[in-house]
């Protein structure tokens, strides 16, 4: 089996997690919620802070949610967070999504947010999402895709930013245009077209309060994060473009103008 071969580019500071507790199924998977039955089971892949997650065991109420992320330390959170809201039908291990240790045909929907635009190999990632789902059953997947955000106003520091991200990214191993590309590695995993149904949709950022809080978080990831060490070990950039960086999102979150739309391909593909 092929194993995880790209490094995970944003790591768990506290500017990250701050981004990926804010993700609830609603906004983040209500392209899957019409497909869920509450004793559905449910394998929820790169689960992070698992805040989707628990949203997803609250729905399948009669069912289970298993969660596996490759980040042990990142597991522990998630299993605060679900005890913090007395959801107890969630299981919670360590896994790599290149060869998943479960029986073929063990779940009726198996879930992956923003998870492979970072792993080495997306396609076999895919046929594992495949192999474990049940006949009947459903491949749910969503990632953004970066070359095509949107922001105005236009801003030299933010096409830096994006050109940074991108090419630290590629060199780790992962694809950050991944939106665009999941139906052909869907196809190539051996998917039908007639078996994938796939969609888009987007988060946008205009108000004072979100644009405060979006371009804070990222003037701090681009200083503090592992993206930030990443790029300034590789030699992708230096200390002083990353204080650059982290101005022009500053700047760009105070301007009452400010608007930026984060587009996201999704997949539901059934088995």
């Amino acid at each position: 089996m092929a194993k995880e071969t790209a490094t995970y580019i944003h790591g768990h500071h506290e500017s990250v997690l701050r981004s990926h507790t804010w993700r609830t199924a609603e906004n983040s998977a209500a392209y899957l919620l019409p497909s869920l039955r509450a004793d559905h089971k449910v394998l929820d892949v790169g689960c992070g802070p698992g805040t989707i997650t628990a949203d997803l065991a609250a729905i399948v109420v009669e069912g289970h949610v298993t969660a596996v992320d490759h980040a042990e330390g990142i597991l522990s959170k998630a299993a605060e967070h679900a005890e913090g809201r007395g959801i107890e039908n969630i299981g919670f291990e360590v896994a790599d999504v290149h060869d998943l240790r479960f029986e073929d045909d063990a779940f009726d929907v198996v879930h992956a947010h923003q998870v492979l635009q970072h792993v080495g190999n997306p396609v076999q990632a895919l046929r594992e999402m495949k192999r474990v789902t049940k006949p009947g059953g459903v491949v749910a997947v969503r990632d953004s895709d970066y070359a095509a955000f949107i922001w105005y106003p236009e801003s030299k520091g933010l096409s830096e930013w994006l050109d940074l991200y991108e090419r630290v990214a590629r060199g780790n191993g992962g694809e950050p245009d991944a939106g665009r590309r999941l139906k052909s590695w869907a196809l190539e995993a051996g998917f039908e077209e007639e078996q994938i149904e796939a969609t888009s949709a987007t988060w946008t950022f205009s108000t004072p309060e979100e644009r405060d809080w979006w371009g804070g978080l990222w003037a701090e990831r681009s200083l503090h994060s592992s993206f930030a060490e990443q790029a300034e070990g590789s030699g992708h950039a230096t200390r002083e473009e990353l204080e650059a960086i982290a101005r022009a999102w500053r700047n760009w979150g105070e301007r009452a103008d400010a608007w930026l739309m984060i587009p996201h391909g999704q997949l539901l593909c059934r088995v």
